[in-house]
């Protein structure tokens, strides 16, 4: 007989009878994107729902819990005690979930299943191509990507929000975490296609430190493996503005507005022969790596697992990729 029929399942004393006839799944999720991000604004934009909406959901959720969830200071909401005891049963519930749909999706093999995966901004020029290839291979996979900077990325990580991460470096140094590399990521000085240095060979960093520089903004590891380079050699570069986006760096590069050190992964779409030349500068490329990244203990998913094993195939072939928008960086293996 099956263990689990209803001869043999009892349950449990406190099952929680009014919570599940009055209370529902999506108002928990929006509950806990509210905690979560902080906003009653920001939980709408990431669930696709009007700010009533999330409101309204709220309220039943308080209603059917009968203690108020939240409590005014000043211009903030923040949760009472009962909202933010509901919030930790929040947590333990969707990981749960998260847990069962893990197990579900293995059970099915790779023919259904989701991928979540978190990525920093730079890798966004690389990373929809890699998902694209992987289901060519995986049509039934549904992919869910999110895009952002270190610091919130680093908050997804923390919480567990997605499957695996792209990173540029991995925070060993904060989290608890496996990282393996995957794909190279060279740093290299961009400048105007019409810079006098264009076509220069071995210019010394110290040429460099003369220019105007424009850098991401503090906290981007691109910035500090920058800064660490003219440290080393006692230099102080002139920072002229400090930007949160490579597009908009690469705007203010071609707009003369100085020079900057980027990703070369940053040019994949226009090319080395587009309006940003790449400077052959003494110390540069500097050789950093693309890291897939989760917490460590963590049970990988089936999904995510082939993911993983995957990016580690094509490796090599974003390599070649890189050398043929640079070769100089055959010169550097």
């Amino acid at each position: 007989m099956p263990p689990f029929s209803e001869q043999t399942y009892t349950p449990p004393a406190a099952m929680p009878q009014h919570l599940i006839r009055h209370a529902s799944l999506r108002q928990l999720q929006v509950f806990e994107a509210i905690i979560r991000l902080g906003s009653f604004t920001r939980a709408a934009d990431e669930l696709f729902v009007t700010q009533p909406t999330v409101s309204m959901q709220t309220k039943k959720l308080a209603d059917a819990l009968g203690l108020p969830l939240f409590e005014q200071v000043g211009r903030q909401a923040r949760p009472t005690e009962a909202g933010a005891a509901l919030y930790q049963s929040c947590r333990v519930i969707f990981e749960t979930l998260a847990n069962l749909e893990m197990k579900v999706a293995d059970l099915k093999g790779l023919k259904r299943g989701r991928l979540r995966l978190g990525v920093i901004t730079t890798a966004k020029y690389f990373a929809p191509e890699v998902l694209g290839e992987f289901c060519k291979l995986y049509p039934g996979i549904e992919v869910a990507l999110k895009v952002s900077n270190r610091d919130r990325i680093i908050e997804r990580l923390t919480a567990n929000e997605d499957d695996l991460y792209i990173m540029g470096q991995s925070p060993n140094d904060q989290l608890d975490v496996e990282a393996v590399p995957f794909a190279p990521n060279p740093l290299v000085v961009m400048a105007p296609r019409d810079h006098p240095l264009v076509g220069e060979k071995n210019i010394p960093i110290s040429r460099i430190a003369e220019e105007f520089l424009i850098l991401r903004e503090p906290g981007s590891g691109i910035r500090d493996a920058t800064m660490k380079v003219f440290e080393q050699l006692d230099l102080r570069p002139k920072v002229r503005m400090e930007l949160g986006s490579n597009e908009a760096i690469k705007h203010a590069v071609v707009g003369g507005l100085g020079l900057s050190v980027l990703s070369l992964h940053t040019l994949t779409l226009e090319g080395a022969d587009g309006p940003v030349a790449i400077l052959d500068v003494e110390g540069f490329p500097i050789m950093r790596q693309w890291y897939l990244v989760y917490p460590k203990g963590k049970e990988l998913s089936l999904v995510a697992q082939a993911f993983l094993e995957f990016a580690l195939e094509i490796s090599p072939r974003m390599k070649e990729h890189m050398k043929r928008l640079w070769p100089k960086l055959t010169q550097c293996e």
